[in-house]
């Protein structure tokens, strides 16, 4: 359960760790009381079976970031940024692991999503929904008129392939709300 519940956060934002253990609580109340010792190895599962990533945070692969370190004012911390450009694979001890949700993931999590109350289920079909409407809205405003016929397949490839998903989910949140009033309709007794 706690696998799932880390990838409905992750559906919604890239977390780390922290982040993670922070949003339990926030939703779930005492009930998240979840350690640390809980959440890294759920992330760790979750990363071998394909359904997250980890990226470094940006502290150690990510060139803008090094580009964009500031003089510390110091011989030691200029050393240090020195010491950070020369070894790009390698991640400062401040360095957080951010995780992102894959493909693979979100299919793991709906295909759970039969354990769920109708309302739960319903409502993650709904925010899904609404992350590939705004995914859709990115992408066709990114179909500049400029784009080469190649680029602009490509775009127009990702809008049909989010708009597909976008139908196969109001499909079923269809089902999901025909089903809710069924339920509430029945007569008790």
């Amino acid at each position: 359960m706690l696998d799932m519940a880390i990838l409905g956060l992750l559906e919604e934002r890239d977390l780390h760790g922290y982040e993670i253990r922070r949003q339990l609580r926030d939703h779930l109340g005492l009930l998240a009381n979840v350690s640390f010792g809980s959440i890294y190895p759920a992330l760790t599962r979750l990363e071998k079976s394909g359904a997250v990533v980890a990226t470094d945070g940006g502290t150690g692969s990510d060139p803008l970031s090094k580009a964009a370190a500031p003089p510390t004012g110091s011989l030691s911390g200029e050393l240090a940024v020195l010491r950070a450009r020369r070894s790009p694979g390698t991640r400062s001890r401040r360095g957080k692991k951010v995780y992102r949700i894959t493909a693979t993931g979100r299919q793991l999590r709906l295909a759970f999503a039969r354990h769920l109350a109708p309302q739960a289920r319903l409502a993650l079909l709904e925010r899904r929904r609404a992350v590939l409407m705004q995914r859709l809205e990115e992408t066709e405003s990114g179909a500049r008129p400029d784009l080469d016929p190649y680029a602009r397949s490509v775009v127009e490839h990702t809008a049909d392939g989010v708009n597909r998903d976008i139908n196969w989910l109001d499909s079923l949140i269809a089902s999901e709300r025909a089903a809710l009033a069924e339920t509430r309709t029945e007569p008790v007794g």
